[in-house]
């Protein structure tokens, strides 16, 4: 009973912050103006603006997470060799660490480095090279993306690996088993887990970001959180921003199926 006394006050959050908005959600996305049942406001991403939109969310959420798993993978290879001697408590501190600062400000960051008079371009100017356009490109938006989210990456999998025992991986080379044989048939096995957690937690907020590609956009390059956030704030279509943001869910809800089947046990997002 005491137990179920202290889940409480987390119960009224998730009803009062979780459940009740997405219902709200749900009941808007699927009425219109006048509370009459309709599905006009999910088919609306049919128009051409808003499917450009969404493949190109879709594009670059992709590359996103392709680049933030190949670049997490081989890190998180090295800290699991370091936690053997206690040292990869430091490198864990410091991918943590930006995560202090606000979202906005990081972002806001970037657009002043990537900007034509910005840090990158000075030194090119430096060097006697011609000035590269950096700022509102799909390339500053995947790099504010990666950026942003790579922790999110790094940690299931480390979490993961770490939990790896090294006598698996020695019993393997006793074996005969070289090291491509081991990463292949044992560690990359071993990590699908966090691999999955790790690509459920990059691709979802890519896919649904409106801030980055906001500031490192310039507001030219549509992704359909931008478009989404514009119903909801310039013409206050409710409706329409909610049918359109139930197209989004679908993605959430696949990304949690494949957490609850290829990572029954948490170990991937248990971090």
């Amino acid at each position: 009973m005491r137990k179920q006394l202290a889940a409480g006050p987390y119960l009224i959050w998730m009803i009062g912050f979780t459940v009740i908005p997405l219902i709200l959600i749900v009941y808007y996305g699927l009425t219109d103006a006048s509370g009459a049942f309709t599905l006009n406001n999910v088919l609306a991403i049919m128009q051409p603006t808003r499917m450009n939109a969404l493949f190109r969310s879709l594009k670059l959420s992709l590359i996103c997470t392709a680049i933030c798993l190949l670049l997490a993978y081989p890190l998180a290879m090295i800290l699991k060799k370091m936690s053997h001697g206690g040292r990869s408590g430091l490198l864990i501190f410091i991918f943590i660490l930006p995560m202090w600062m606000n979202f906005l400000l990081r972002t806001m960051a970037w657009q002043v480095i990537l900007s034509r008079t910005g840090l990158i371009n000075t030194l090119l100017s430096v060097l006697g090279l011609p000035p590269a356009k950096l700022i509102n490109t799909n390339g500053a938006i995947v790099f504010g993306m990666v950026y942003n989210y790579l922790p999110f990456m790094v940690l299931p999998l480390y979490n993961v690996m770490v939990k790896i025992s090294d006598d698996v991986i020695e019993a393997a080379h006793d074996l005969g088993a070289g090291w491509l044989q081991t990463f292949v048939h044992i560690i990359l096995p071993l990590s699908v887990p966090g691999i999955i957690s790790g690509i459920t937690m990059v691709f979802v907020p890519a896919l649904t970001t409106f801030v980055i590609s906001d500031v490192l956009g310039g507001g030219m390059i549509l992704l359909i959180g931008n478009v989404i956030e514009q119903e909801f704030t310039f013409t206050a279509n409710w409706n329409l921003g909610s049918g359109l943001s139930l197209i989004l869910m679908i993605f959430i809800l696949i990304s949690m199926f494949l957490i609850a089947k290829y990572d029954k046990e948490g170990n991937g997002t248990a971090f």
